[in-house]
């Protein structure tokens, strides 16, 4: 497939477009995409709400002005399944998340991430959604934070990426560090994906051609084991942390030098890392509060 034809995007003859009329046409569905409203969002939220209970701390740091909301990355990118919800339901707030070009390949699958407020998150698209005042929701960490082993638990997996730190300069956005505590441990690790290539199951994926000698086991996913060892996600309850907003509107217009690029990722990623922290600590306190049945299917 060529880089062309990379986003799987159709006119109405059903011929392919090319990337730069993908894009756009990306962008003009993105602006259309409405917040969902309704028995859609309420049915969303209270299935979050009855399975992970979630609580948010920090409700007072957020800002009125739109935001670029950077968090740590969960298992199987489950995050944003649990945060859609309960921004949109408790703090009024939209946060389009951002999502790999994959997600959009798809024209179904797309409009199902879309209408949950995802879209791509390359550069232009994310410019649009700025100059459009709109909240945007990126986890730096990605794929590789997403399938990090039971040992990198909450810790961020960002390695030298600041391309969120220029994206949010240039608009004078405001960054909003969020913790995520919870979707983590929806899921036990029955192997962790960097030991599949070398075990039994590895060698028939292998046979299969579904691995190869060139497949990364850094980012294979691991093994889940759910509640009572089935697929479904345990009911561990998420603790949401706002931690203190840092203002960019000084460099509008501006791209930071990679010393103050350093500086603001740094202090994005040190908040993160408190509200992390914090929020382990409340949830020790609070486990005796949960009940019997939560209790067990967590284990």
């Amino acid at each position: 497939m060529t880089k062309t034809h990379a986003m799987a995007m159709f006119d109405k003859d059903n011929q392919p477009l090319g990337e730069t009329e993908a894009l756009e046409r990306h962008i003009q569905r993105a602006l259309a995409t409405d917040e969902p409203q309704g028995l859609h969002l309420e049915l969303s939220y209270r299935i979050i709400k009855a399975i992970f209970n979630p609580v948010v701390i920090g409700t007072e740091n957020l800002p009125e002005k739109p935001c670029l909301f950077v968090g740590n990355h969960s298992l199987f990118a489950l995050d944003g399944w649990v945060l859609g919800p309960v921004f949109m339901r408790e703090l009024n707030r939209f946060p389009r998340g951002l999502g790999d070009k994959f997600l959009f390949s798809n024209d179904r699958v797309s409009k199902v991430v879309m209408a949950a407020g995802g879209v791509m998150g390359h550069p232009e698209v994310c410019a649009a959604m700025m100059e459009d005042g709109q909240d945007l929701l990126v986890f730096p960490g990605g794929a590789h934070e997403a399938v990090k082993p039971t040992r990198d638990m909450y810790e961020l997996q960002w390695k030298e990426r600041y391309g969120f730190v220029k994206l949010a300069a240039r608009h004078g956005y405001t960054i909003m560090p969020v913790g995520l505590v919870g979707p983590d441990e929806f899921y036990g690790h029955l192997m962790e994906g960097e030991d599949i290539p070398d075990s039994r199951i590895g060698q028939l994926l292998q046979r299969l051609g579904v691995l190869n000698e060139d497949t990364r086991s850094d980012i294979l996913p691991p093994i889940p084991l759910g509640a009572l060892g089935s697929l479904f996600p345990k009911p561990q309850r998420c603790y949401i942390g706002l931690g203190e907003p840092v203002d960019l509107s000084q460099y509008k217009g501006k791209t930071p030098t990679k010393k103050q690029q350093q500086k603001i990722r740094d202090q994005v990623a040190e908040q993160i890392e408190i509200q992390l922290a914090e929020l382990l600590f409340t949830r020790a306190q609070n486990r005796g509060r949960d009940g019997f049945l939560r209790r067990l299917l967590t284990i």
